[in-house]
């Protein structure tokens, strides 16, 4: 399958080309023409078009890399986020990191002619994205991988029609993609009647009805707020004792110089000192496990925007709150909470985050995740991004537990791109033994 060519604000046109480029790169090592081995297709395929695999690949064939990628571009982020939805994250700390540094947000936005608002809405981000791709990654395949799977030195990599790709190393880079977490007070109760947050494409589909936000964090608060304006009766419950609202970042955020600087690394996860930590992946993996973790969970707390504060005026939020069960009725469920009390809705929204398992990847076969070191459902990740399978990597939330909490943002795409291109090149393609 190929991309279409979709219309774009301010008229410029998309440039994603429709036939993939799989010749492999001249001087790159690949499968050594040993007799009954296949030479690669491709010395890399990526699947996952969003902004970590759009900018591995960008990094992999500036590099000489001869790359593939497998996937609708931005397609998480136009079919699994809230329309209205505005960045949490800077500006800054949103842009898809390319080697020359020249495909940037400020890049785009010269280009759009048109002013993109701080924070940044949705839709242009995901316009960026496109913009992005078609500039530096042409010749994305759109069809799905159903199967990857060892096969000589390298992998074969089993596409949606059937086809097959060669490959000397797969790069997975599917995000949140699948990852959604559905408490299991809530797992029996119809999908339409409870919907995790990353299926709430439309607030307004919600208008006029009697509606549960459950969670404490950004997703939750912006959920509510995009909910409540869309004609929603809203309350937000939460099991935190107290929300938390990023203000004085917020103010922090709007000045200039030198203290900002210091203050805010381009990464901008985390508070001050502690950003400055996971900004640096290799520092931050040198912390001991127990205190590694305690730094990470302090960078992502729930919390929500300054700007939502205002929005949610009219939106009852209510802290200290456990739905201890959850009973479907005719006109919608009841939820029974932690003091014995009820409360009847007709829909449930669950901003309740995301539990990374690779395990539930659909296209890894039981042979590679046998051979996948995955304690917790993470991989476990060495350097280069490349798991315990030689030649398999995994980039974005995937690799937060080896690398740090700022793999979860657009600002991991930095470090996750240059690192993982370093160790292509020096360890060379294949890498599967």
């Amino acid at each position: 399958m190929s991309i279409p060519t979709l219309p774009r604000p301010g008229g410029i046109p998309s440039e994603l080309e429709t036939a993939p480029d799989r010749t492999p790169a001249a001087g790159i090592p690949t499968v050594s023409g040993q007799l009954g081995v296949r030479r690669p297709d491709v010395d890399v395929v990526i699947i996952g078009a969003g902004p970590y695999g759009l900018s591995v690949a960008a990094h992999l064939s500036a590099a000489g890399v001869s790359v593939q990628v497998l996937g609708r571009p931005m397609s998480y982020w136009r079919d699994h986020m809230p329309r209205g939805m505005l960045l949490r994250s800077s500006w800054e700390a949103s842009h898809i990191a390319d080697p020359g540094r020249a495909h940037t947000l400020d890049a785009y936005e010269r280009q759009l002619a048109t002013a993109i608002g701080r924070p940044i809405p949705l839709d242009r981000f995901v316009d960026y994205g496109l913009w992005f791709a078609g500039r530096l990654v042409p010749g994305i395949d759109t069809s799905m991988a159903t199967r990857v799977e060892r096969d000589g030195l390298g992998f074969r990599v089993v596409l949606e029609n059937g086809d097959a790709l060669q490959a000397g190393r797969v790069v997975v880079a599917t995000g949140l993609d699948g990852f959604a977490h559905i408490p299991v007070v809530f797992a029996s109760i119809s999908p339409e009647q409870v919907i995790h947050a990353s299926d709430l494409v439309d607030p307004n589909r919600l208008s006029g009805r009697q509606v549960a936000v459950i969670g404490g964090g950004q997703s939750a608060l912006e959920t509510a707020a995009l909910i409540h304006e869309a004609g929603a009766a809203v309350r937000v419950l939460t099991r935190a004792s107290r929300l938390r609202w990023l203000r004085r970042s917020q103010r922090l955020h709007g000045q200039q110089g030198l203290a900002r600087r210091l203050l805010y690394p381009p990464t901008d996860v985390g508070p001050p000192g502690l950003n400055q930590i996971v900004a640096r992946p290799p520092l931050w993996r040198q912390l001991p496990g127990p205190l590694g973790a305690r730094v990470a969970y302090r960078c992502i707390r729930p919390a929500g925007a300054g700007w939502l504060v205002e929005r949610l005026a009219g939106v009852p939020l209510e802290t200290g709150r456990t739905v201890e069960s959850a009973e479907e009725r005719p006109d919608g469920l009841r939820l029974v909470l932690e003091d014995g009390s009820h409360l009847d809705v007709e829909h449930v929204v669950l901003a309740t985050g995301y539990r990374v398992d690779v395990g539930r990847l659909p296209f890894l076969g039981p042979e590679l995740l046998s051979r996948l070191r995955r304690p917790t459902g993470y991989p476990h990740l060495r350097g280069g991004f490349e798991s315990s399978v030689p030649g398999l990597h995994f980039v974005g939330a995937a690799s937060a537990l080896s690398w740090g909490p700022v793999m979860r943002f657009v600002s991991g795409t930095t470090f996750t791109a240059r690192a993982l291109t370093e160790a292509v090149i020096r360890s060379g393609i294949p890498a599967a033994r």
